[in-house]
């Protein structure tokens, strides 16, 4: 078998939220598509809200937990200000006078 480069290292891009579940659970998302997890899986949401099913050897063999999701989804960049401190950085400033 010939391919055709040499093997590359991958990392996942995304951050995402997870919750292990305690019970089997079946859903169907917007697409019409049918989910399945058995106890010991996990329910991956995407922060775009899309959810599935990923099974539990696959899922803990990929993400490493970095937060508990306590705080707002998704998660603020360090670079950005909330809103009012953004509004307290804007005040009006006088016009100079020409």
């Amino acid at each position: 078998m010939k391919t055709g480069s040499e093997w590359q290292i991958y990392r996942t891009r995304f951050l995402i939220k997870a919750k292990q579940l305690s019970e089997p659970l079946v859903f169907v998302d917007a697409l019409g598509r049918e989910h399945c997890g058995q106890k010991g899986d996990y329910l991956v949401e995407s922060s775009d809200g899309t959810r599935r099913i990923a099974p539990r050897a696959i899922f803990e063999d990929v993400y490493v937990a970095i937060a508990p999701a306590e705080r707002k989804w998704p998660w603020r960049k360090s670079r950005e200000l909330p809103l009012s401190e953004l509004e307290a950085k804007a005040s009006p400033r006088p016009l100079s006078q020409a």
